[in-house]
Formats: structure tokens, C-alpha cells, sequence
């Protein structure tokens, strides 16, 4: 199933992002993880570009897997140090495999690295346009509430997406964030520009304080001075600061659902116990 056919047909959808190991004798590991988030019943499940130093057969079998547990797999895929026909081969194994879904992202710059002559992907409207050159898939993309750290300004920022929006993009995952603020001015800065695809608010539950200063660097995002009060507080107790991020993870959930925004996705770091107890915390409200 599409996820674009999912977003327009459920009122509320919760999704889980899981990532595959970086050695392949990991992998049934990775695939329980997978058995038990998919006890929860998210509306889908999408798995991350391989992992440092991996090759695309890891996202391939962990998406593979997604499905075989009866949940819509979406497969993300990056293209900043791939060829053409490296992702020709990954787009024709999705295929093969039954996956109509695909997070089209440039990927991260490495440290130092300079784009090539013979480069062909510099973007991430490039590489949509690529994937649906070569067959029929919901494609979806990312984007920042707080802006790119490579965009000038907000709005340069808008304008990138939106290009990347009319090439074809059906739908949008945010990067996290721990203000809802930031997303609802975010949210309607885009409308207001014409980006009327459906956005999903990506949550990353912290529950460990050292997760903190990586999500930071990862995202670009700022923290709340209520979080740090929680870190503070809850910070040198694992048990306590693993349930106080659950809580703070849930309550930014209902919030955004309060005031309309009906599409979650949640970074769950590969913890089932912490995605469950999330959507325990939601049953009656996904289920309204």
C-alpha cells in the first residue's frame, strides 16, 4: 500500500523509523526488533539508508521484513555518493520486492568532501525526479521546522522544498524537534506557500541525557528550557529519564494532535519498549 494512500484514508497515523545494522550478523537482531514494534500496529514503518559503512542490502532485508509482518514498508534512499545506476540497482530491488515507497534524501555531507565533475545527484529533487523516471512509487521527502543548516534563511529554505514539492514529493517527514511552536509556524509557513502536501511530524523520544547533544547536532533543533529542566532533574537516573521522555515525547504527540496535525512519525532508535509505551500512552486518542 501507498503511504499516500494511508495518510488520506486515517484520520490519525502513527509511524515508527527503524535503522539496520552495520554488520550483517546483526540482522536477525534488527528483524526482532522489527516483529515486536510491529505488535503495536503502526500505520507504517520506514528504514533508514543502510548505516555507516553498510551496503543497501541491509535496508533492503529490514524493509523486506516490514512486510513480511504485515506493515507498509517505506525504504529510504540517499543519493549524494551514489551513481545513476547504483540507484537504477536499488530502485529495481525495491521493486522486485514489492516496495512502493521511497524517502527520496540527498544525504549528509562528509566531512570535507567536494562534489565531483562527474557528479549527478547534488539534490534531492534530482534524485525524485530519477526514481520516478523508472517506476510508480510514493515518493516522500524530508525537511527542517527549524530550518536546513545549509539554507540562508527561512525563506530560501520554503523555496527548496517547494521545488522539491512540484517534482513530484507526496508527502513530507520532518527532522525532530521538542518545540511544537516551531512546527506550527513552520506548518503554516509552507501552506501559506503553496506546499499543501500532508506533513508528519517526526518525535524523537530522548531518554537518556548523552542522546540530547546528538539529536542536536543531527537536526538542528533547539530544546526547550522545560527539557532541560527535565535532563537536569531526571538526567543520572536511566529508569527515570527513559520514562520522563517517554512522557515528554507522548504529551508533544497529543498536543500536536490537539490542534490538528494528525500524522506522527516517531524516531524509535530501534527501542520497542519506548514506541509501545508511547502508543499505549495514545490508544484512545488514535482510536477516537
Amino acid at each position: 500500500m501507498k503511504v499516500s494512500q494511508i495518510l488520506n484514508e486515517s484520520r490519525v497515523t502513527v509511524s515508527y523509523e527503524v535503522f539496520p545494522p552495520k554488520q550483517w550478523d546483526k540482522i536477525d537482531g534488527t528483524k526482532a526488533v522489527v516483529q515486536e514494534m510491529s505488535k503495536s500496529h503502526p500505520s507504517f514503518m520506514s528504514v533508514t539508508y543502510g548505516a555507516a559503512g553498510t551496503k543497501s542490502g541491509f535496508t533492503r532485508e529490514i524493509a523486506k521484513e516490514i512486510s513480511n509482518n504485515g506493515i507498509t514498508p517505506l525504504s529510504h534512499l540517499t543519493c549524494l555518493t551514489s551513481t545513476r545506476d547504483k540507484i537504477h540497482q536499488v530502485v529495481g530491488e525495491l521493486k522486485e520486492d514489492g516496495v512502493e515507497n521511497i524517502l527520496a534524501l540527498r544525504g549528509d555531507i562528509p566531512q570535507g568532501f567536494e562534489f565531483p565533475d562527474t557528479q549527478y545527484f547534488e539534490h534531492a529533487y534530482q534524485l525524485v525526479n530519477e526514481i520516478k523516471s523508472i517506476g510508480d512509487f510514493c515518493i516522500g521527502g524530508a525537511c527542517y521546522p527549524e530550518i536546513h543548516p545549509e539554507s540562508k534563511n527561512r525563506v530560501e529554505d520554503i523555496e527548496y522544498l517547494k521545488q522539491k514539492v512540484d517534482c513530484g514529493v507526496e508527502f513530507l517527514t520532518t527532522q525532530m524537534f521538542f518545540d511544537n511552536d516551531k512546527f506550527f509556524n513552520f506548518y503554516e509557513m509552507c501552506r501559506i506557500k503553496g506546499i499543501n502536501v500532508p506533513i508528519i511530524a517526526g518525535i524523537m523520544p530522548i531518554t537518556n541525557a548523552n542522546q540530547i547533544r546528538h539529536s542536536i547536532e543531527l537536526s538542528n533543533c533547539s530544546v526547550p528550557d522545560k527539557f532541560y529542566r527535565i535532563m537536569d532533574r531526571f538526567g543520572d537516573n536511566p529508569e527515570s529519564m527513559k520514562q520522563a521522555g517517554i512522557v515528554y515525547a507522548t504529551e508533544q504527540i497529543i498536543d500536536l494532535m490537539a490542534n490538528g496535525i494528525n500524522n506522527i512519525h516517531i524516531y524509535t532508535m530501534n527501542k520497542p519498549d519506548v514506541a509501545g509505551a508511547i502508543m499505549n500512552g495514545l490508544s484512545a486518542i488514535i482510536n477516537e
